[in-house]
């Protein structure tokens, strides 16, 4: 029985992925049909904009003249990393909710981008923050936010389990 449980918690992860995934799937097809051709749109002026671009790089940006080559080789770098998120997701205990939720943004994450690369060849990016003229964040998706707050959450956990072995071990 309690196998079946954990097992069923495994599964809420996974399909809060698969919603986060969709999500980012959907909104991406929205911005294709209403962004595409050089429509813009002002949620809230001077900070929050939406505006279609096409990201052949990574993160950021970067790395945006790779080819087809280097579409591959991102699309191969992404697939390790989902099975690399999934092995820890499996071997994470059930008890260690922020490692699960981690993993579960950053295989949704991964999945989002990865779908886009491989399909098209490029990553559907439309979500522009901006403090007025002076500072652009590059522009992003939901798939994008997904691996930041995943990695995020991985980074805090490090840093709290770390703060509780060393208060385990100076207690001994």
């Amino acid at each position: 029985m309690s196998g079946r449980v954990q097992t069923s918690w495994r599964v809420a992860y996974l399909l809060a992925a698969a919603g986060i995934f969709l999500v980012d799937q959907v909104t991406k097809a929205w911005a294709v049909r209403a962004l595409r051709f050089g429509r813009d749109v002002t949620l809230i002026p001077g900070l929050l904009d939406l505006s279609y671009a096409e990201n052949t790089g990574i993160a950021f940006g970067q790395l945006q003249n790779g080819g087809d080559t280097g579409r591959w080789l991102l699309v191969s770098l992404a697939l390790a990393a989902a099975v690399a998120v999934i092995i820890y997701f499996f071997r994470t205990p059930r008890t260690d909710d922020r490692v699960l939720g981690a993993c579960a943004l950053l295989l949704a994450g991964i999945a989002g981008n990865l779908t886009d690369r491989a399909r098209l060849g490029y990553v559907i990016d439309f979500i522009v923050l901006h403090a007025g003229d002076s500072f652009y964040w590059p522009t992003f998706n939901v798939a994008d936010a997904s691996i930041c707050l995943g990695a995020g959450l991985l980074a805090l956990d490090l840093i709290l389990e770390g703060r509780k072995q060393k208060e385990v071990a100076s207690s001994q």
